[in-house]
């Protein structure tokens, strides 16, 4: 049963209207963006009429947009068993879809689309067919790319290859959204290739927070010569710094195809280092929906507003099933989260949101990141 005092009263009617349980699949503010919402499809059409065309247009992209989605929540591995379903039962999962833009002629429809679809269906559909999924968007991934060139370690000087062959990725909206320094003197005084092979963490965590990044992802490349074979092999060495549960380095290589330039195998391996970033997230996120628990938490307040902030991040967490909030003070709120896997992966998922969870005076206190502590009740 929800508890409030009777000098709480007046600070509820000053702006406290809505009822206090708050739901995964509601709106969320504290997201960037929807994880079930994919934005500009391509599609370019010619039939026999123009309204022929857009009809053609808008099943192909509904296809696309459903693809995209599926392998945007689960692993790489089982992206080759995902469903092709008919196109009349991808549209009974779209919520709603808008055009960002459209040009016709009278056979030709192109246009750019945006879908949104329904959470709790995609859910199920995963969850019947056995697939293993993750929705928790990681906060922005900064990317310092050091390449080795006879001997000499290069992270901001030209030319950098390696660091080219990053920026020049085509542009995904996976689960982990990555940025790319601009390299001017700021960043050069900030860190340098040895630092960041060091792995440096108050200057990677510097860096990181001039660009609005969680974590740095500190990829080094050196080329070697395979003289057996006559070709380049790179071989990679990166690791993610940060909030990610599992801090490693690990090791990859890349040989050299048949007439593959040295720009493409670079280009290659950065493509497939863009997926293992994203899949080594999606099993630090998995949703693990037979695994439940509750922790009741208390949120330190000196304003209403205080908790609605809260409520509001709450809300985009995938992971928190249920808010409940069971005693309300000037001081404090006092709720029951209820939420889907194990406590770390609550409390990373929540950082995305910029809430910290953790324990004090063995109690555990939920709070925005990086705000100064409230008073104690």
């Amino acid at each position: 049963m929800l508890m409030i005092d009777r000098r709480t009263r007046l600070f509820l009617l000053a702006g406290l209207t809505a009822l206090f349980v708050v739901s995964a699949a509601g709106p969320g503010t504290a997201q960037t963006r929807d994880v079930f919402e994919v934005r500009d499809v391509a599609v370019d059409v010619t039939a026999e009429t123009a309204a022929e065309a857009r009809e053609q247009a808008l099943i192909e992209g509904r296809k696309l947009a459903f693809r995209r989605l599926l392998e945007r929540l689960t692993l790489r591995i089982e992206h080759k068993g995902l469903p092709d379903l008919p196109a009349d039962e991808i549209a009974a999962y779209v919520n709603d879809f808008s055009i960002a833009e459209e040009k016709t002629s009278a056979v030709r429809y192109l246009a750019r689309l945006n879908f949104r679809f329904k959470h709790e269906e995609i859910r199920g559909l995963l969850n019947d067919l056995g697939f293993s999924f993750a929705e928790t968007v990681s906060k922005p991934v900064l990317v310092l790319a050091v390449f080795q060139d006879a001997g000499a370690l290069i992270l901001w000087d030209e030319p950098n290859p390696w660091r080219d062959a990053w920026a020049a990725r085509p542009a995904r909206q996976g689960l982990v959204p990555t940025l790319m320094p601009l390299g001017d003197l700021a960043d050069i005084a900030a860190i340098g290739p040895e630092q960041a092979m060091d792995g440096d963490l108050q200057r990677l965590n510097a860096i990181s927070r001039r660009y609005g990044a969680s974590d740095a992802l500190v990829a080094f490349g050196v080329l070697r010569v395979e003289a057996a074979q006559s070709r380049r092999v790179l071989e990679v060495y990166f690791t993610r710094y940060g909030m990610q549960l599992r801090e490693q380095t690990e090791v990859m290589s890349f040989g050299q195809q048949e007439n593959e330039t040295v720009g493409a195998l670079l280009a290659r391996a950065a493509e497939e280092l863009t997926f293992v970033v994203e899949d080594n997230w999606k099993r630090d996120n998995i949703m693990r929906f037979e695994r439940t628990g509750v922790i009741a938490a208390v949120v330190p307040i000196t304003r209403l507003k205080d908790w609605l902030d809260v409520r509001a991040r709450l809300a985009g967490v995938a992971v928190v099933r249920r808010a409940e909030m069971v005693l309300l003070s000037r001081s404090e709120v006092r709720v029951n989260l209820h939420f889907i896997g194990d406590r770390d992966q609550l409390a990373l998922a929540l950082e995305q949101s910029d809430l910290k969870l953790f324990e004090e005076g063995g109690q555990w206190r939920l709070g925005l990141a990086g705000a100064p502590p409230k008073g104690k009740s």
